[in-house]
């Protein structure tokens, strides 16, 4: 049952639009095809404010995109990790809603842009996640940001980077962000909560584009590998503050939800925002959704205290 009218009227109208058109299969598609429809969303982010300054660095084959609100230095750093099924999202992709973080909460925001599958499969996007990490940290004084003020950041496949760069670094014993926050994070490759089976058809993000995008990265790994779904690890102990943020109508709702208890458990400082009304993705629906517009405002603001 799709529960239409629980939606915010933006989202609505997208779901709606999705299911009358006979729920197109993410699966059946071509990748350029995947790419091409994530490009085509971007105005639904809202538009491009100015920031102060934008630049593109590649370093040791890493392609970073910086966005400097102001002159100011010592900033506080936000890494951050696009989404997209670890098949498509970009640089284009994420640029509206990292202009406005850069802006809201005065950060120096880093996006990186990791290697997609499935040209790229496991490791390449989390060996470039974790390379861009110490690189980032090793510049970004000169590039007006404070080194001990980072916070690891990212969206659905961004977010599952995001934490596997955290508990990687953590294993290295070398430094440690600040704080990392995920959100709506793709943490279990077999898809086997509850809200798989109860948001997995409809909400235009669909069971189908999470799993095929997990399959086209994980090539030969096992579904169980640690690094495929770290949501069932044991070493999350010494995390640094965490926030997660899930999504009411999300098939990724649970699994973020429980790794907030499996942090918990493990005395990590850790919060859980849940925005109702939302569908997955709905942090880059900031044109269309007002829990879009919060959510951004939250993250400016976790991110800049």
């Amino acid at each position: 049952m799709t529960h239409l009218n629980y939606l915010e009227p933006g989202i609505r109208k997208l779901v709606a639009q999705f299911i009358e058109s006979g729920r197109p299969s993410a699966s059946k598609q071509s990748i350029q095809e995947r790419r091409q429809g994530y490009l085509s969303t971007i105005d639904l982010a809202g538009e491009a404010v100015s920031v102060g300054d934008i630049f593109e660095k590649t370093i040791e084959g890493i392609r970073l995109r910086i966005y400097k609100p102001s002159e100011q230095i010592n900033l506080p750093i936000l890494i951050f990790y696009h989404g997209g099924c670890f098949v498509s999202g970009d640089f284009e992709t994420h640029d509206r809603q990292l202009r406005q973080l850069a802006n809201l909460g005065s950060i120096l925001v880093v996006a990186v842009d990791y290697r997609l599958a499935p040209e790229h499969v496991y490791p390449a996007a989390h060996d470039d996640a974790a390379k861009a990490a110490h690189i980032v940290r090793e510049h970004a004084s000169s590039w007006g940001g404070n080194p001990d003020n980072i916070t690891i950041a990212g969206d659905s496949a961004g977010g599952h980077l995001a934490l596997v760069t955290c508990l990687r670094l953590k294993k290295q014993g070398h430094w440690m962000p600040k704080r990392q926050l995920l959100i709506y994070p793709m943490l279990d490759a077999k898809g086997t909560s509850n809200s798989y089976k109860k948001f997995g058809d409809d909400y235009v993000i669909t069971r189908d584009a999470l799993l095929s995008g997990f399959e086209a990265y994980l090539s030969n790994l096992p579904s169980d590998h640690p690094e495929a779904s770290p949501l069932y690890r044991d070493d999350f102990e010494c995390l640094p503050e965490t926030h997660i943020i899930t999504a009411e109508f999300d098939p990724l709702v649970d699994e973020g939800e429980a790794l907030y208890r499996r942090l918990l458990e493990s005395g990590v400082e850790v919060q859980c925002r849940r925005y109702l009304g939302v569908n997955h993705g709905f942090f880059q629906l900031a044109g269309i959704s007002k829990a879009g517009r919060r959510a951004i405002q939250d993250v400016a603001s976790i991110v800049s205290n």
